[in-house]
């Protein structure tokens, strides 16, 4: 019983690190976002702040996929850790990272940056003013207020999915097992 309690929270320990590591990257990303959005632009220098953005993402897609695979590797890095082990460091990694991201972005729109989610509100309201019905626009008002508790638990749901797909993938061959090898005595 004491060993699966030691396991548990080592497994919990090491996720808490792999998912500070990748909701930081998360959160790199959405600040650089907000900062080239900022910048007032037209022309090309518009076309290359959008093509930057566009690698910006890839490249954080792309690394926080590949960190997410190292760190199971060297979760599994012991003998004693099985597929389902891996998976369920790759869940709670995913779910800590979900959640460090979800609680910057609310308190990016909330605290650091509330003008820049107002202004965006008001564009919106601005651009949907005459297709929608004055009923539809007193909803779209009410709804303003909770968009920011909204978009955290979006983010928190979205981020931990993703995450769950890709431990899933990534467990089953995370610890490799070679299935033609001969079994010891002591397996």
């Amino acid at each position: 019983m004491n060993e699966n309690v030691n396991a548990n929270k080592g497994l919990w320990n090491e996720a808490a690190r792999s998912g500070l590591v990748l909701g930081l990257i998360s959160i790199v990303y959405m600040v650089l976002n907000a900062l080239m959005t900022k910048i007032q632009s037209s022309g090309a220098l518009a076309a290359v702040i959008n093509v930057a953005d566009i690698l910006l993402w890839a490249a954080k897609l792309v690394l926080c996929i590949r960190l997410m695979k190292v760190f199971m590797q060297k979760f599994a890095a012991d003998d004693s850790v099985t597929n389902s082990d891996s998976f369920r460091f790759g869940t709670a990694t995913a779910l800590l990272s979900a959640l460090i991201y979800a609680g910057f972005s609310l308190a990016w729109m909330l605290f650091i940056q509330p003008d820049m989610f107002e202004d965006s509100m008001a564009a919106a309201m601005q651009l949907y003013e005459g297709m929608l019905t004055e009923d539809q626009l007193v909803s779209l008002q009410e709804l303003i207020p909770r968009l920011p508790t909204i978009m955290f638990f979006v983010n928190l749901v979205w981020c931990w999915l993703f995450g769950t797909i890709l431990a899933g993938i990534f467990s089953r061959n995370i610890p490799s097992r070679n299935p033609f090898e001969q079994p010891t005595e002591d397996q």
